[in-house]
This record gives C-alpha cells, structure tokens and sequence, in this order.
C-alpha cells in the first residue's frame, strides 16, 4: 500500500482538517418574485404540454400557443426582477 501523506501541506501552513462554515451550508429559499416567475414558467409549459395530447386529430394549437404565451411572461418576470442575475449563495 502507498504511503499516504498526513500533518500540514507544504508552503500553506495549513494543518490535515480544513475549517468548517456553517453559514455555507445554509438554506437559501429564494425571493418571493423568483418564485412568482418560475411558478407562471410551469404553468405555461404544463399547458402548453396538455394540448398535445387532449386533442384527437393533432394537437390543439391555440392551447399550445396560450402555454406558450404564459412560459413567456414568466421570463420576462423572471428577466425584469433581475431573478437570474442575482447570487443566491
């Protein structure tokens, strides 16, 4: 078996255990508008996922198209709140 080194790493000063943080491993639940956006985004592709299979010839366009309208305003909530430019951690 190879020798496996222990003690400090040379050059760091640093000793075999590194520090522990608790406030990295803390729950993060987001703003209220994130979560607005995100919600109006499911919903959007949800009914636009509905209108495939409900419809008996093919698939029912208008339908499609409204989900698809409302996963779009869930972007722009999502872009005008700034949501996807802000750290979270």
């Amino acid at each position: 078996m190879a020798e496996q080194a222990s003690g400090t790493v040379e050059g760091t000063g640093a000793g075999g255990t590194l520090a522990y943080d608790p406030a990295h491993l803390a729950h993060h639940p987001g703003r209220a508008i994130s979560w607005v956006g995100t919600s109006i985004v499911i919903v959007g592709f949800v009914i636009g996922g509905v209108a495939f299979p409900i419809a008996d010839p093919g698939p029912n366009w208008v339908l499609f198209w409204i989900g698809t309208a409302i996963a779009i305003v869930g972007c722009l909530v999502l872009a005008f709140s700034k949501a996807m430019n802000t750290d979270w951690y």
